[in-house]
């Protein structure tokens, strides 16, 4: 590749393919986010993270959240333990079938979570300031629709699960 800067793409020097360009600023405020919630209490880990971010509003059950954060069933039931721990989430039996159980968020992680919203929104904010309104519009624009073909979990939606006030 010489001369190419790593994850540059093919043909071209120094600019960074579209994934980590997406990448980039998607670390830049999960480290924000992470270092709020610690400042504030909240002892969450950055793979605990990822598990609990992917649990759905009604529940989720281990199997399904090892496919969405593409980890064995063994390394979730492990951060789940720790998440239930530290009073996050709790367990509870699957309403549809009593073999199961459902992993769900408890009051202190919905609070985790009305925090990290929080966060969000200041990053963004500050993300607009530097971008400017146009800009930003027509970024959440072109990523809104490029979600449709790269997001097979977009039914899940954050911002209105423990959205409290």
């Amino acid at each position: 590749m010489g001369g190419e800067a790593p994850g540059s793409a093919p043909g071209t020097q120094d600019e960074l393919n579209l994934g980590l360009l997406l990448f980039i600023p998607y670390r830049a405020m999960e480290k924000a986010v992470l270092d709020a919630l610690d400042a504030a209490g909240y002892d969450i880990t950055l793979a605990q993270a990822r598990v609990f971010q992917r649990i759905d509003q009604d529940g989720s059950r281990i199997t399904d959240l090892a496919e969405a954060a593409v980890l064995t069933k063994q390394t979730v039931g492990f951060l789940v333990d720790q998440l239930q721990r530290a009073g996050y989430v709790e367990r509870t039996p699957d309403p549809r079938d009593g073999r199961a159980r459902l992993v769900r968020v408890a009051p202190r992680g919905a609070a985790a979570v009305q925090a990290s919203m929080r966060v969000v929104a200041e990053v963004e904010a500050q993300w607009t300031a530097y971008l400017g309104e146009t800009r930003t519009a027509q970024l959440r624009e072109a990523l809104t629709i490029l979600r449709e073909i790269t997001d097979p979990y977009q039914a899940t939606d954050w911002r209105s699960k423990y959205n409290r006030g």
